[in-house]
């Protein structure tokens, strides 16, 4: 798979200069003749390198702007011509083609005009015509020609000049084509999606292209890939690397503690909360979200929405756990919580989550907005005679915020913006009910007082007269079962209120 081949002519046509200079240095210390346009050639001819403008040997100027460069027979036969077939060779001598072995292009930058908020002429704008022909073209023809589609193939070219002197082989030029595809396929999905906002073609189209090849997946015989970029999402202060189970614990940890304001912490074992509390300082939501199950706390997620002081990373320090995430630390809580080598500390970031969710399913997969929505006071309808009160209230929205977060079919209860249990993942409502009460009396908890949370509605009473039987007075679910009103009813024969919001929270 040898088949090495010298680099005598080259074109080089790039958006960004950076990194640059090098390689063209190189290239022409080895000898090859260079094509170029435009800025590039402005760049290599101040180096004092000399350079052919694309126009000398297409005849033919830049025009509608610089909108059409290198879109000619003369650049693209050179790309395309197959150099061992004897047709391509005699129309490369009748028309004068020279042939092309290396194409150097970086893209308009599209993604980042559009991240910038730029108007949608701007935006347009930076869709790459010229570039993107000459990256397919080059890569197409990988048998005899090296394409260098982005700036981040740069050091893998310079290899190529200083170390090979400038001859590749078969599998340098083959793995070049694949980032080529790679990269134009990214390019073309971003510019897809972009379009389509306002067109809405039903097409599923994903490409990122940052990968981290994580140690395996969900099970040791599981191989798994991260695909994005975490350094966006926070900074990794210390400990072992993230494991696709650390990785799902943190979306959800991370996803909850978003719905807060107040300054909160939460506990989370497999994606479930098995400890949340709301207070006015760290160390006391701390405090409050470990009573709620001391025993799943160990080896959990833990997250707060506050700085964690020397005070709380004292108390935490008591905990064996596998990652604590905060938006910042300070010096000495981070000595001390940085001890244990395998411990991770992540400092979240402001960053954007993706609005939309799929999943693999059959032979193909499903896609959902993300479940955004968080309910308040003038959301919630009362449909019983006995109201609740401010107060309670609050504990109701605190235990939808938990219930939203929850596998199905869950109930939340909870008291002063308090976790006390929670029923998660059963197959029945009224099994997840009786789940929660009995683990929130294990850890001491009486219920009298605290309020209960569905995240869907109660097809029968049962689940209000269980829990009146426990003390609990007041409730939260969806509403929209045609037997409503029995379980309305029965919270009005039993001084119950019931609050309803209109919105389902299924999490499967």
């Amino acid at each position: 798979m040898k088949n090495e081949k010298k680099i005598r002519n080259a074109l080089i046509s790039v958006y960004h200069k950076d990194k640059l200079e090098p390689i063209v240095r190189g290239l022409h210390q080895l000898g090859v003749k260079l094509f170029t346009t435009g800025g590039t050639q402005t760049f290599i001819e101040e180096l004092q390198i000399p350079v052919i403008p694309v126009e000398t040997l297409t005849d033919y100027p830049s025009i509608l702007g610089g909108r059409v460069k290198t879109l000619h027979p003369k650049i693209f036969g050179g790309i395309l011509s197959r150099r061992h077939n004897p047709s391509d060779i005699l129309e490369m001598e009748e028309y004068n083609i020279p042939e092309i072995d290396l194409v150097v292009v970086d893209l308009y930058p599209f993604e980042a005009t559009l991240a910038s908020g730029a108007e949608k002429q701007e935006v347009i704008e930076k869709i790459d015509i010229g570039g993107i022909s000459l990256i397919r073209a080059a890569a197409k023809n990988f048998d005899d020609v090296l394409i260098i589609p982005s700036l981040e193939q740069y050091s893998f070219l310079e290899e190529i000049i200083q170390n090979k002197s400038g001859v590749s082989t078969l599998q340098d030029r083959q793995t070049m084509a694949a980032h080529a595809f790679g990269i134009s396929s990214h390019y073309d999905t971003q510019i897809f999606r972009y379009l389509n906002i306002e067109v809405g073609i039903p097409s599923f189209k994903e490409s990122i292209q940052s990968a981290k090849v994580l140690r395996y997946g969900e099970n040791p015989h599981q191989q798994a890939t991260f695909f994005g970029n975490l350094d966006d999402c926070f900074t990794q202060l210390s400990g072992k690397e993230l494991s696709y189970n650390n990785l799902l614990d943190i979306d959800s940890a991370i996803n909850l503690m978003a719905e807060f304001t107040e300054p909160s912490f939460a506990i989370l074992k497999h994606n479930n909360a098995c400890g949340v509390a709301s207070r006015t300082t760290g160390t006391e939501a701390w405090n409050a979200a470990l009573e709620a199950d001391p025993v799943s706390a160990f080896g959990g997620v833990l997250i707060c929405n506050f700085e964690v002081d020397v005070a709380l990373a004292k108390e935490v320090n008591k905990l064996f756990f596998e990652v604590l995430i905060a938006p910042a630390f300070s010096m000495d809580a981070l000595e001390i919580l940085s001890q244990k080598k395998n411990r991770i500390l992540l400092q979240q970031k402001n960053f954007k989550s993706r609005p939309r969710q799929f999943r693999t399913l059959l032979n193909g997969l499903v896609e959902q907005d993300k479940d955004v929505y968080v309910e308040s006071s003038s959301d919630l309808k009362n449909v019983t005679k006995r109201q609740a009160s401010t107060l309670e209230t609050e504990d109701l929205l605190f235990a939808m915020k938990l219930a939203k977060h929850t596998k199905s079919n869950t109930i939340v209860l909870a008291r002063n913006k308090q976790l006390l249990a929670s029923g998660t993942g059963q197959t029945s409502r009224v099994d997840a009910l009786r789940q929660a009460i009995v683990k929130a009396k294990s850890f001491g908890f009486s219920l009298k007082g605290a309020v209960m949370a569905s995240d869907a509605f109660f097809p029968f009473p049962d689940c209000v007269e269980i829990a009146s039987n426990e003390g609990i007075e007041v409730v939260i679910q969806p509403g929209g079962s045609v037997k409503d009103q029995e379980s309305i009813d029965y919270c009005d024969s039993h001084n119950m209120a019931m609050l309803t919001t209109g919105i389902r929270h299924f999490r499967h």
